[in-house]
């Protein structure tokens, strides 16, 4: 297998001007105009390269619409306000969310829907998902291009893509990890000249050995400091939803995905995903005096994971597979000929009844899912949002009704605290 046609100018472009910090490798394989990643490639999905929340359930997507939709009310229910999502994918946490936001009178004629784009192909997606949608959308490249106002954002997995420094201890001293070319031509990791002063370390870096590898996240932390200024200025609040640690800590994870599998991160040049693990505390502190706190913890203690399993256990016999398919992405799909129909009208065969079934069936999921869905909206206020110096960052998932919340360890600890959710309203 040949050299990506973005590995030519890779290679092209240190051979021109001298090996490049990794940042800049990020940048151009995941956002070149011709040959990028984002720009060229379908990335998710089965067939993509790797599956996010929403292509799971779309409960996801609709936890995060009930967090809108109350945010929004103890905002004093501005209109008009921005709602925005950062790296909006396919379009899919959108169109769920609005589903369940919709609920709350007001909120959708309100709304502003702002998407922070760049990639064309990606936004004509969004743009086919979203149409017919109670908001009609509009893009933006960058933060800075968002409307003035009130803002509601919410992002999910976009913070691990954006571009990292690697710095490795190389005799005594932090040097800048750049991307350069061995002695066969090939891409390789090298020590350029740029270092870090001690003063700029982490204390824990301070006495790591030689070969320790410590990573920043400017871009990112730019983002963030953009999006609490804003906040501050206009009222507003941001959910930020990825994977990482809460750092200062030291570590490669600099890592690249194809087809759902590990590759080498310099391997195909914008043909790879590739990301690295967000430092939470360093992007708290882009929030400058109006930190947010961070809040992690496993999958499995969601609440949308609890009642998935739940529903699992109670389907009845004949309903079993079929009514806990309906909890998978799309849960309409319970009721289509050939989803689950055979499975919910057990030994009725002939197409009438399996087509009777189905209705039946989809009857069933779509009372369970709206009957309470306006409650939730007034529950979610009790679910994690917190304050954090004027302005609000959630903690945790809200609940959506028919399941409990577990219970126990630092979850109920962080619930504890009863005080008033801080919103920053508009001025």
């Amino acid at each position: 297998m040949g050299p990506t046609p973005l590995e030519h100018r890779v290679k092209a472009l240190i051979r021109l001007d001298g090996p490049m910090p990794l940042a800049d490798y990020m940048a151009l394989c995941l956002g070149d105009p011709e040959h990028g990643y984002y720009m060229a490639r379908e990335p998710f999905g089965r067939d993509g390269d790797f599956i996010t929340a929403p292509d799971v359930s779309q409960m996801f997507g609709e936890m995060i619409g009930a967090w809108v939709a109350e945010v929004w009310t103890r905002m004093g229910r501005p209109a008009p306000f921005q709602l925005v999502e950062l790296g909006p994918g396919r379009g899919t946490l959108m169109s769920d969310l609005l589903r369940t936001a919709r609920l709350a009178p007001g909120l959708t004629e309100a709304a502003r829907l702002t998407l922070v784009e760049t990639s064309p192909r990606l936004r004509a997606r969004q743009a086919q998902a979203l149409a017919g949608g109670p908001v009609v959308p509009t893009w933006v490249g960058g933060i800075a291009e968002i409307p003035a106002g009130p803002m509601i954002a919410v992002s999910n997995e976009f913070f691990d893509a954006l571009p990292i420094r690697q710095y490795q201890k190389h005799d005594g001293v932090f040097r800048e990890r750049v991307i350069g070319l061995d002695a066969e031509g090939r891409l390789a990791f090298g020590h350029g000249p740029a270092s870090l002063a001690e003063t700029d370390l982490p204390v824990q870096a301070r006495k790591a050995p030689d070969g320790a590898i410590l990573e920043l996240a400017p871009i990112a932390f730019s983002v963030m400091l953009g999006l609490a200024a804003r906040i501050a200025r206009d009222g507003g609040a941001v959910l930020a939803i990825d994977y990482g640690y809460v750092g200062p800590a030291l570590g490669d994870t600099f890592q690249a995905v194809r087809s759902h599998e590990p590759i080498a991160p310099l391997a195909r040049p914008g043909e790879v995903d590739l990301t690295a693990h967000v430092d939470f505390a360093a992007l708290s502190r882009g929030g400058g005096r109006w930190r947010p706190r961070v809040r992690a913890g496993r999958a499995g203690r969601l609440p949308v994971v609890a009642r998935a399993c739940r529903t699992r256990r109670r389907a009845r016999p004949r309903q079993g597979p079929g009514r806990a398919a309906g909890h998978r992405r799309g849960c309409h799909a319970a009721g289509r000929a050939g989803g689950n129909g055979h499975a919910v009208q057990g030994d009725r065969r002939d197409r009438s009844g399996r087509r009777a079934a189905g209705l039946r069936h989809r009857r069933e999921l779509a009372r369970s899912r709206l009957s309470g869905m306006a409650d939730a909206l007034q529950r979610a206020a009790r679910c994690g949002i917190s304050r954090a110096d004027g302005v609000s960052w959630p903690l945790s998932t809200p609940a959506l009704p028919g399941f409990d919340r577990p219970g126990g360890g630092r979850h109920d600890r962080a619930r504890s605290d009863d005080r008033s959710p801080t919103i920053r309203r508009p001025p």
